[in-house]
């Protein structure tokens, strides 16, 4: 896969019919996930696709915040026929997710390669 925004905080690489994102440099604790969604859209306009995983393994808090940015980018590709899946969520961040009742309509797959997949089961807090 082709990495195409190396020196930017978001790691992209574009996939067959997918854009992966992932949060690079987590101990920057001045990342700023104000415009988070803003900017993950752009990037999918940018590519012409509606397809992203957004992997969170590296992601440096979980936070109301990130929530809102999540579940209004989750609406607007939803909104173009598109798929968001997400991956790489710690347990406290997927227990935090379930918490939100958010876990049924946009479930945490374990890595990337199952984001894509939408293999099995999407991994469950315990």
């Amino acid at each position: 896969m082709l990495t195409i925004a190396p020196s930017s905080r978001l790691d992209v690489q574009r996939g067959p019919d997918w854009l992966l994102v992932r949060v690079r440099n987590p101990e920057l604790e001045d990342f700023d996930v104000s415009d988070l969604a803003d900017r993950l859209w752009g990037l999918l306009q940018q590519h012409f696709t509606y397809r992203l995983v957004l992997d969170m393994n590296e992601l440096p808090r979980f936070d109301r915040e990130l929530i809102e940015q999540l579940s209004r980018l989750y609406r607007r590709i939803a909104e173009h026929d598109g798929v968001m899946r997400l991956c790489g969520l710690s347990s406290k961040s997927r227990r935090i997710w379930h918490a939100c009742h958010l876990d049924t309509e946009l479930p945490p797959y374990e890595d990337r390669e199952a984001a894509v997949m939408g293999q099995s089961r999407p991994t469950q807090p315990r």
